[in-house]
């Protein structure tokens, strides 16, 4: 197998269409967010994954935070967080969440994870800490959580539900046919399992959470697929979903298989709105986080 200088040299980098270049946003805020983030010691997915979005994020003073280390215990093929045995849990990582939190005035707050099946909750504690510290100091913020699928476990599911979060996002990110070459280690049907547990949750405690997916095209997915993908997120009761432009982090990943173009985006949209999401964004730029306070202020009640 060759190795990935060997990869990237074989492989010329693709030239991307107009619509997936981006102004580079700069300044003070930006630069203010990226300090704070080195004094409390955190990590944001928005490093680790290499996503496009970051200067214009930090620029507006968010960040998708990342807990529970920044190294992996799955080798998903479309993510740029490495893979290698993680280290201990950081015991002052929430409250240092929630101190950022704090400095940064977030009233959208997005607290995600790498995914931690070394640990028997699979890390699940550790979110529900993070979200109380938060919730301790700023009480009217909206907290959203991104998890893994905790291995489809509903003792850890009910661990992070129980810390009471106003979003609950469990990403799909691509169509079933694709999983064994994107994301071997993951389980469609345990994913879509993981989503309508939360509903089924709030349904039952009378709760106001709302829950999200997200996925990525361009991988090679069709349009029927992606149609029948939002058919079933509908049906496990998710209410929020983002459709966003898949970009290989390095020629040792996934490739590309096209750049969908925009009139794509805005039919997916129309469809996912058609079949009752309270709210979609959907776009060559969209991630899961992206303007996610913009996005669940915009929804459907």
């Amino acid at each position: 197998m060759p190795n990935r200088a060997e990869t990237r040299s074989a492989k010329p980098a693709q030239r991307f269409p107009p619509w997936l270049r981006k102004r580079v946003h700069t300044g003070e805020a930006a630069a203010r967010v990226s300090s704070l983030l080195a004094e409390l010691g955190l990590e944001t997915v928005c490093t680790r994954a290499h996503c496009p979005n970051l200067p214009e994020c930090f620029a507006r003073g968010t960040a998708t935070f990342l807990i529970l280390g920044n190294s992996c215990t799955r080798s998903c093929r479309f993510c740029a967080i490495p893979t290698s045995p993680p280290g201990p849990l950081r015991d002052e990582e929430p409250e240092a969440v929630a101190e950022a939190c704090d400095k940064l005035g977030l009233r959208h707050v997005v607290i995600t994870s790498v995914t931690r099946d070394d640990l028997t909750d699979g890390g699940a504690a550790h979110f529900a800490k993070t979200i109380h510290a938060v919730r301790l100091r700023m009480p009217k913020t909206v907290i959203e959580v991104l998890t893994p699928d905790f291995l489809g476990r509903a003792a850890s599911l009910d661990i992070v539900l129980d810390a009471g979060p106003d979003i609950f996002n469990h990403n799909v990110e691509t169509v079933p046919r694709l999983y064994t070459q994107v994301r071997p280690e993951a389980d469609y049907r345990r994913s879509l399992d993981v989503l309508a547990h939360a509903k089924r949750r709030a349904e039952r405690d009378a709760a106001s959470l709302h829950t999200k997916s997200g996925l990525m095209v361009g991988l090679g997915e069709t349009a029927d697929e992606v149609g029948a993908v939002l058919r079933d997120l509908r049906g496990a009761g998710c209410d929020i979903v983002t459709i966003g432009q898949y970009l290989a982090p390095s020629a040792a990943h996934v490739p590309v298989a096209r750049f969908v173009e925009p009139p794509e985006f805005e039919a997916w949209e129309a469809e996912a709105r058609a079949l009752g999401f309270a709210a979609v964004a959907a776009g060559p730029f969209v991630r899961s986080s992206y303007h996610a306070d913009s996005l669940f202020e915009s929804r459907r009640e």
